[in-house]
């Protein structure tokens, strides 16, 4: 019998086939013109949609939020800023955050971002695949602050992907065209955004490889909620 050809990328029966029905919020933690961390979300963006799945690029400075307030938000409820980026989370199934490092830790801004949105019931980042990246002109490439933003997030119950990229020296390290002047690096970038939309397709079309364990009890689920919960 003869020998079949291996099946295209994204035909039926290969794991991208359903690719073109995720979409992906990819949220950059800083606002400021010419960021860098703006230059690597756009980059981002650009390996998801040429993974076959839809970017939602956006910056944290689309979502204006003052500092959350517990009077303010019992007076006048949830700020604009924080609705938006509520619903923007909600039609995605996955967020990728490019957050800059501030004093060894994550941004405040973006932590009040973090704090305002998990005010929300449901609340948005529980069960949600998150990627986390990161680019500074320091030698660590705002590594320290992705392992600050991991604590938030994953109390919140998002499922932060465990492989994390941090770019070094990065006013240094993007070409003219937006890529990453160091072909190794622009290789495992685009490598961990591959095997991050790997893992949200097969948690999208496969409910049964579904694994929680979080820490967040301000929701309630079908299943019974104990100090921690596993389902």
């Amino acid at each position: 019998m003869a020998s079949q050809p291996d099946a295209a990328p994204g035909a039926p029966g290969t794991p991208g086939e359903s690719r073109a029905s995720l979409r992906v919020l990819v949220l950059s933690g800083s606002s400021r013109g010419g960021s860098v961390n703006g230059m690597l979300a756009a980059l981002v963006a650009g390996l998801v949609e040429r993974a076959g799945a839809t970017a939602d690029l956006a910056t944290l400075g689309e979502f204006p939020m003052p500092a959350y307030d517990g009077d303010f938000e019992t007076e006048s409820g949830q700020p604009p800023g924080a609705v938006a980026l509520r619903d923007r989370l909600e039609t995605a199934q996955a967020v990728v955050i490019a957050s800059p490092e501030y004093n060894a830790s994550v941004p405040g801004v973006l932590k009040n971002a973090v704090d305002w949105v998990s005010r929300f019931r449901p609340q948005p980042f529980k069960d949600k695949q998150c990627l986390l990246v990161s680019a500074s002109p320091s030698m660590v490439g705002g590594n320290r602050g992705l392992w600050a933003l991991r604590v938030p997030l994953e109390h919140l119950g998002a499922r932060v992907y465990p492989d994390m990229f941090s770019l070094a020296m990065a006013h240094q390290a993007f070409a003219e065209d937006g890529t990453l002047t160091d072909e190794g690096l622009g290789e495992r970038l685009g490598a961990t955004i591959e095997a991050f939309l790997d893992l949200v397709e097969a948690d999208t079309r496969y409910l049964c490889l579904r694994h929680r364990w979080y820490e967040f009890l301000g929701d309630r689920s079908d299943a019974p909620v104990t100090a921690r919960a596993q389902d």
